[in-house]
């Protein structure tokens, strides 16, 4: 057991006349400043999110793809965002209008179609709502149409009198 478990130790040295608390948080704090530990230099770094195709390949994870269209990368980003996707972009130059590939990793298959689903839903829940901008016209010129018709009341009380 003990020859399995490999110990790393770090020296370093600090020339003080007494050792109090506070001269050996700075030290420490000078130490993790100029570079701490050497193994945080040798690991590699996990890229999460949105990434480049190459640095998605180089995580040796099998590869899968989904076609998205052009308005709708906006709502796709952030729902990647919130299930935590590894995905990479890529613009699909062979067709007519602009169209997407969203490259993502084999073992996320599963977080992918329950991310699709949740976007599929909410995409069908904002055709279903009218839009805001004709709501305001609507309301525009009726209050346009109120407006006219109080003013020309008012005209023909005052003549009236």
């Amino acid at each position: 057991m003990q020859e399995e478990v490999n110990h790393k130790t770090i020296a370093f040295s600090i020339n003080t006349t007494k050792m109090t608390a506070r001269e050996l948080k700075k030290a420490v704090s000078l130490f993790l400043k100029m570079g701490g530990f050497v193994a945080k230099k040798t690991k590699q770094r996990s890229y999460t999110g949105k990434q480049s195709l190459k640095k998605l390949m180089k995580q040796n994870t099998g590869l899968s793809n989904v076609e998205i269209t052009n308005e709708n990368i906006g709502s796709f980003k952030r729902i990647a965002k919130k299930y935590g996707i590894d995905y990479a972009l890529q613009k699909d130059l062979t067709a007519n209008e602009t169209r997407y590939l969203v490259y993502f990793k084999g073992r996320d298959v599963d977080v992918m179609t329950q991310a699709f689903k949740e976007y599929t839903k909410m995409q069908m829940k904002s055709h279903e709502k009218p839009s805001v901008l004709e709501k305001l016209q609507e309301n525009k010129a009726d209050i346009n149409h109120d407006v006219g018709k109080t003013i020309v009341k008012e005209k023909n009380q005052r003549l009236e009198r």
